[in-house]
C-alpha cells in the first residue's frame, strides 16, 4: 500500500524533546515500513525517518526562532500533499482540520486522526459543516463532545516494543513528565509528593502561552523541598527518568484525549497513579498497571500501596495493549475501509443538479 503520513510541523519526526503527535507519527511510519508498505512522510526537514521524506519546513517550528506564525507553513504543506495526492492509495492526516476543504473538493481516499481536545465550542459549527470527513479517535473518551461526527475507528497509541525497557528496582521518587499547564496538574502532583513524603522529579517544558501560569501558580510551589525540577528531557533520557521512578503521577485536570506518557511509563514497568478523567480508565488497568483515583486523597493512598503493583505485570500489560505493531494493524484496517468507501463513492453515477444564477456566474468567471 502507498501511504502518505502528514505530520504537524511544530516538532520534527520524531521530536527532539516534547511532542506527542509527531512521536506517534514516527512510530506509526516505522511500523508500516516494517510491514512492507511504501510510506511518504510530509514533515519538517530535520525529521529522521526511513520513509520517503518530503520536507515542508526547514526545521521544526517550535524550536525555530525565525518562525512567528506556523499556519502559513502548514497551508503550504497541504498544497504539496494535494499536488502529489494521486501517488497515494491513502493519505493519513495528523494536522487537525486544516485540510478539510481540500478533502471535500478533491475526494481522495484520506483519514484524519484527531490528537487533541474536542470540548471546544468553536469546533461544533466546523464539524457540522464538515460532517462527512472520516476521523479516528485516540480514545473512546475523546469522542464525547462530538459523538455524531464521522468516526471510523478508535486507535490507541502504541510504542515500539523495544523502545523502553523495564526497570525492576525503582528509586524513591515520583515522576511527573509533560507540559506545565493548568490541565496537566503539576500543582496536584506536588501536593501528592508532599503529603506522601516522597520526592517528586519534574521533567517538563513550559510553552510561551503558559509562562504566566507558571510564574504565578507553579513557580512558588517548585521551592518545596520535595520537588526537583530537571527540565525538558529527550527520548534517550526517558528510560532512566521513568524506569527508576516508584510511580508516574498523572493528576490531570481535563478530559485527556490519550496521555502518551502513561504508556511510556508502563513500558518501563513503572505503574501510573492517575485521576480517572478522559482516557485514563481506558489506558490504565486499575490494580495491574497502576491506580485510577478520583482525587488527591485517593492518589496519596495509591502511593502508599504502589509497591503491590508488579512491575513485570505492568510491562506485560503494555506489551498486550500498546505496541506500535498493533497500532499499525488497526490503522491498516481503517485504510482498507476508507479505500473501499472512496472507490464505491466514485463509482456512483453523478446526478445533474440545476445551478443557481450565482453559481452559473461563478462558472463563467472561472472558465
Amino acid at each position: 500500500m502507498r501511504i502518505a503520513q502528514v505530520s504537524p510541523l511544530y516538532e520534527r519526526v520524531p521530536p527532539l524533546y516534547y511532542g506527542g503527535t509527531e512521536r506517534i507519527v514516527a512510530y506509526l511510519t516505522d511500523a508500516l515500513l516494517a510491514l512492507g508498505h511504501e510510506v511518504t512522510l510530509f514533515a519538517s526537514g530535520d525529521s529522521i525517518t526511513g520513509a520517503r521524506l518530503i520536507p515542508c519546513s526547514k526545521n521544526s517550528l517550535r524550536l525555530d526562532k525565525n518562525c512567528i506564525d506556523p499556519i502559513p507553513h502548514h497551508l503550504l504543506m497541504l498544497e504539496k500533499v494535494m499536488r502529489l495526492r494521486d501517488e497515494f492509495d491513502v493519505i493519513h492526516f495528523h494536522t487537525d482540520y486544516f485540510h478539510y476543504p481540500f478533502y471535500r473538493r478533491y475526494g481522495y481516499p484520506g483519514v484524519t486522526t484527531l490528537h487533541g481536545r474536542l470540548d471546544i465550542p468553536d469546533l461544533v459549527p466546523l464539524y457540522h459543516e464538515y460532517s462527512e470527513i472520516p476521523v479516528v479517535s485516540i480514545s473512546d473518551a475523546q469522542r464525547r463532545p462530538l459523538p455524531w461526527i464521522n468516526w471510523v475507528g478508535t486507535v490507541h497509541h502504541g510504542l515500539p516494543q523495544e523502545l523502553l525497557s523495564m526497570r525492576e528496582d525503582p528509586e524513591m521518587y515520583l515522576a511527573f513528565l509533560g507540559r506545565i499547564s493548568p490541565e496537566k496538574g503539576l500543582d496536584a502532583a506536588i501536593a501528592i509528593a508532599e503529603r506522601s513524603g516522597i520526592r517528586l522529579k519534574v521533567a517538563a517544558k513550559i510553552d510561551k502561552e503558559n509562562l504566566d501560569y507558571y510564574e504565578y501558580a507553579i513557580k512558588p510551589l517548585m521551592k518545596s523541598p520535595w520537588v526537583e525540577y530537571v527540565g525538558e528531557i529527550g527520548e534517550e533520557e526517558k528510560e532512566d527518568f521513568l524506569g527508576k521512578a516508584l510511580a508516574l503521577v498523572f493528576p490531570i485536570d481535563w478530559e485527556e484525549p490519550f496521555g502518551l506518557v502513561m504508556i511510556e511509563s508502563m513500558a518501563c514497568g513503572t505503574p501510573v497513579i492517575a485521576f480517572g478523567r478522559g482516557s485514563v480508565p481506558e489506558v490504565v488497568k486499575d490494580g495491574v498497571s497502576g491506580y485510577v483515583t478520583k482525587d488527591l486523597d485517593g492518589a496519596v493512598a495509591a502511593v502508599g500501596k504502589i509497591r503491590s503493583i508488579s512491575r513485570l505485570e505492568c510491562r506485560k500489560y503494555f506489551e498486550e495493549r500498546f505496541v506500535a505493531g498493533r497500532m499499525a494493524a488497526d490503522y491498516l484496517n481503517i485504510y482498507g475501509g476508507i479505500m473501499e468507501s472512496t472507490a464505491a463513492h466514485r463509482a456512483k453515477p453523478v446526478k445533474k443538479a440545476s445551478l443557481s444564477g450565482h453559481e452559473m456566474i461563478g462558472i463563467g468567471q472561472n472558465a
